[in-house]
């Protein structure tokens, strides 16, 4: 009976993908093979000096980043975003997490990475939500690249007021003095992955990336699972 019941269950309970709504088979959680390999990359982890590093050039120090999607509204990543971020799916975050380290893995620069780190909540918003999106696609990336993430050594000590409409220097002014460091020891000469979901103008990446620099010989490089 227990071999047969995930088979009568799917019969009456389908597993269909997020995205095209057709049946999962066998090793596909959420969103089937098909639609991830359609969701168009950058492949920017495969290229120094790319795009979103260059987003950083003249303001904070940036060792690697890269965003592992292209990001545009109405597409299928923004129906999976909004299932992480509004629709309490973290299953997705791990998902997708996953799926982005095994192409991670085989870069030298993102696998001399030491710990992993979510970009923070502030404690009022993860009250609200119930959890840190970014959390999840931290854990995801750690079961592939085998490291650790580290929760508590970045906090958000602000918080900051929406970033929608603002330009490019408002939302920069608006995360000034965002982020504070704890356990500076264990940061200490360590090669960090800071994670987030999204890239857009990078203020909010760009304020915790100021807080961890105060930090000797540390190194920072960015993740994101996609670039707006």
């Amino acid at each position: 009976m227990k071999k047969f019941l995930p088979e009568l269950l799917n019969l009456f309970y389908p597993n269909l993908c997020l995205i095209c709504n057709n049946s999962l088979i066998a090793n596909e959680k959420q969103i089937c093979f098909s639609c991830m390999n359609e969701i168009p990359r950058t492949n920017y982890h495969l290229i120094k000096d790319n795009p979103i590093e260059k987003r950083f050039w003249g303001k904070v120090p940036v060792f690697r980043g890269t965003s592992f999607y292209f990001f545009q509204k109405g597409s299928p990543f923004q129906k999976l975003l909004h299932e992480l971020k509004y629709k309490g799916n973290r299953e997705i975050g791990i998902i997708m997490g996953k799926y982005a380290a095994s192409e991670l893995i085989s870069s030298a620069d993102f696998n001399t990475v030491d710990l992993i780190i979510p970009v923070p909540l502030h404690p009022k918003k993860f009250a609200k939500r119930g959890y840190n999106q970014s959390e999840y696609i931290c854990t995801g990336l750690a079961e592939i690249l085998k490291k650790s993430v580290d929760t508590k050594s970045l906090i958000r000590i602000r918080e900051n007021t929406t970033q929608t409409k603002k330009t490019v220097f408002e939302r920069y002014e608006n995360t000034l003095g965002l982020f504070e460091v704890k356990n500076e020891e264990n940061l200490k000469g360590k090669h960090i992955l800071l994670v987030d979901d999204v890239l857009t103008t990078g203020s909010t990446l760009e304020a915790c990336i100021t807080a961890l620099i105060q930090i000797p010989e540390i190194k920072v490089s960015i993740f994101t699972l996609a670039v707006a």
